[in-house]
């Protein structure tokens, strides 16, 4: 079955593009794929075809996602052994492989294990692309992205704009940003607010839960 776009670039009726951002974004660089999901969100709009997710740690729950996809496009962190904030691009069977190679969280074991079934199954999406970003910061509890990793969502929904061109997703930026409270993360987790509210390292442990830290630590 042929899903391309035709000659004129739109879409076929059977296309189905899933973009996907994953990762906790309670565990600073983390949340790079999350919020990468939501400021996408929040500054474009998309043909109806098109399905902005905000996969969180949901792991095996994405599966339907991942086989009803046509094309599927991949926001998360992924410890590639470069320098933090290094944008890294994977496609097609290459992906379920760098989900694994170095798993930094259950999020992503939950993952590769989607990638994996969804192949088994022959439901696996025409075209896969995973634009993975180099964490600089896991272990901080409460904490967000760290500058150099903020600073490579730019270029990484810069690069996903033009691939979801190309796809046929009909990628338009909004004339004004869509407000927290319409977001897929929720009002309360928005990156803005997230960094306005949450209580700062000298008054909430980022380490986890302080009873079951050895002191000294």
């Amino acid at each position: 079955m042929n899903n391309s776009p035709d000659s004129a670039g739109h879409p076929l009726p059977e296309d189905h593009i899933v973009v996907l951002g994953i990762g906790n974004v309670l565990w600073a660089d983390e949340g790079f794929g999350v919020r990468c999901i939501e400021a996408l969100q929040r500054e474009w709009t998309f043909a109806p075809h098109v399905e902005l997710i905000d996969g969180g740690t949901q792991g095996l729950y994405l599966i339907q996602n991942v086989q009803s996809a046509t094309r599927l496009l991949i926001f998360d962190a992924i410890d590639y052994g470069l320098q933090p904030g290094t944008l890294k691009l994977i496609e097609n069977d290459e992906v379920p492989k760098f989900m694994g190679a170095k798993k930094m969280s259950l999020h992503q074991t939950g993952f590769q294990e989607v990638l994996c079934l969804a192949q088994l199954t022959g439901h696996y999406p025409q075209q896969v692309l995973l634009i993975g970003c180099q964490p600089e910061e896991l272990e901080d509890y409460g904490g967000s992205l760290r500058p150099i990793v903020r600073q490579a969502m730019s270029p990484a929904l810069a690069h996903s704009i033009e691939v979801l061109t190309a796809w046929g997703a009909q990628p338009k930026r909004r004339a004004k940003p869509l407000p927290e409270e319409a977001t897929l993360t929720g009002a309360m987790l928005t990156l803005e607010r997230y960094e306005r509210e949450r209580p700062s390292a000298e008054h909430a442990c980022r380490r986890g839960d302080d009873r079951f830290i050895p002191k000294g630590l």
